[in-house]
């Protein structure tokens, strides 16, 4: 079988590994988003797509913008492929783009469709407190992720993932079931399956805004957005930026989803319900873990964090490096 492969994050890289170590697939190159100037030295980076084609000294096309771009679009007539395959490229193909493949062109999309279509299923499906999420291949159509499915892969959502955790287990899984998805499709014992339209979902691009904390929300409903996009979220403290990366929510319904050891550690934290604090307000500091802080719903640990210019941290090490004291209290940014 003759492929194209069109992907950009590494959230894409396990799926090409894939198909370039199976020899029953023939991967003619690859379509990739233009390179991106990043870093302090403002150089232009390759996507971790590009850089594993080049290592297999792949064909790379990086058009600006597919559907004008006559000239790969020529090219890619020209290769006649069997089928192209999408995972993470980052760009909506044309239905021109669509009929090139015989066989059509299957996405690879990370999340149990119908639900979460879009952009970024993985860090709203965490941020919505979803306790399951997974992989759907789906033969497309113009549409954002509304094509046919074909094959479902599901995982569960444990309550410390975040978002970079779960998308590295969501692209092993995705490849693994791309594989099964080209085999079966290939000899046509696959039954595509329309989706339930009236039970869709989702899932936009995060805005900037997104980011920011409010400290009256609930302790899960703030755990659930600073894993969810994983590390950006960001308050205030003492007048600075501080990004909040990894946080556990005090509550005993959730105290049985975490390892032994944490939760050993969070059974000897005092009983906190009697005191008194408006929220963002540090209500306890707990010996090698960190700051307590109140919620406008119960208490929130301060796992990691990261001040600006430095370095991420432990809480702990935030609570000593600062001689954090009890009743201060984190800004909405």
């Amino acid at each position: 079988m003759k492929i194209v492969f069109f992907g950009t994050p590494q959230f894409a890289v396990p799926t090409l590994e894939k198909l370039l170590n199976h020899t029953e697939f023939e991967v003619l190159g690859v379509v990739t988003q233009p390179d991106k100037r990043r870093g302090r030295g403002n150089k232009l980076i390759p996507s971790s797509v590009k850089v594993l084609a080049a290592a297999h000294n792949l064909p790379v096309w990086q058009s600006e913008k597919i559907k004008k771009d006559t000239e790969t679009l020529t090219q890619l007539q020209q290769l006649a492929a069997d089928v192209f395959i999408v995972a993470a490229y980052g760009q909506i193909l044309s239905k021109k783009i669509l009929k090139i493949p015989k066989l059509g062109c299957i996405n690879v999309h990370g999340s149990i469709l119908p639900k979460y279509r879009g952009a970024a299923p993985i860090q709203w499906c965490l941020y919505n407190g979803e306790q399951e999420t997974g992989i759907t291949t789906i033969l497309m159509d113009v549409g954002m992720d509304t094509g046919d499915m074909l094959l479902k892969a599901i995982t569960p959502i444990n309550l410390l993932d975040n978002a970079q955790i779960l998308a590295e287990r969501l692209a092993t899984l995705g490849a693994d079931l791309l594989i099964e998805t080209l085999y079966q499709f290939e000899k046509q014992e696959i039954q595509p399956i329309p989706q339930d339209n009236d039970a869709a979902t989702y899932a936009s691009l995060i805005q900037k805004q997104d980011y920011n904390l409010d400290w009256s929300k609930s302790a899960i409903q703030l755990h659930n957005q600073i894993r969810g996009f994983y590390p950006n979220c960001i308050t205030t403290f003492r007048d600075q930026a501080l990004k909040i990366t990894a946080t556990v929510p005090i509550y005993s319904a959730y105290i049985h989803q975490l390892q032994l050891e944490l939760q050993e550690k969070i059974h000897n934290i005092p009983d906190l319900s009697t005191i008194s604090s408006q929220p963002g307000e540090v209500v306890s500091i707990v010996k090698g873990m960190g700051a307590i802080v109140q919620t406008g719903e119960g208490l929130l640990l301060l796992r990691e964090v990261q001040l600006t210019g430095k370095r991420p941290q432990s809480g702990w090490d935030f609570v000593n490096g600062t001689r954090l004291n009890v009743r201060e209290v984190m800004g909405n940014s």
